[in-house]
């Protein structure tokens, strides 16, 4: 009964990625802060801001500021200090929202694991510094 039941469930598809639009993306996070896990272990927090902002952290203290824009499929990320924007496909399975470097395997995918209308804390080098009214 057992192998039938798990036969059965190994025969049934896999649910679909889709990539989600610039519109999608922003929708799901715009003023909100996303938590992301990697290999099932925490990795890092982003936070969007109005005007595609965002600030990023590893979940360290210190924090990145930045922007996001749009070309094609991809939603690109400059960060203060990063040379070259890094792209990444935001993908929606129906079940769980992840997130893939553009040309990276699956299995290193940033697995959206909380979303939440908090700020990020950022005590880090930058005390004083109010991200939280960066606007670009």
């Amino acid at each position: 009964m057992i192998r039938i039941l798990l036969t059965a469930l190994l025969a049934l598809p896999a649910q679909a990625e889709t990539k989600m639009t610039a519109a999608q993306f922003d929708a799901f996070t715009k003023n909100s802060t996303l938590l992301f896990n990697r290999h099932g272990k925490p990795f890092g927090a982003e936070q969007y801001l109005d005007n595609r902002g965002v600030i990023w952290s590893f979940l360290d203290g210190t924090c990145q500021r930045g922007y996001w824009f749009d070309v094609e499929d991809e939603i690109c990320f400059v960060y203060e200090g990063q040379g070259a924007p890094l792209c990444w496909y935001f993908l929606d399975d129906g079940t769980r929202k992840s997130a893939r470097v553009v040309g990276d395997p699956p299995q290193d995918d940033l697995v959206v694991s909380a979303q939440s209308k908090e700020p990020l804390s950022c005590p880090g080098p930058a005390v004083g510094v109010n991200y939280r009214s960066s606007v670009y």
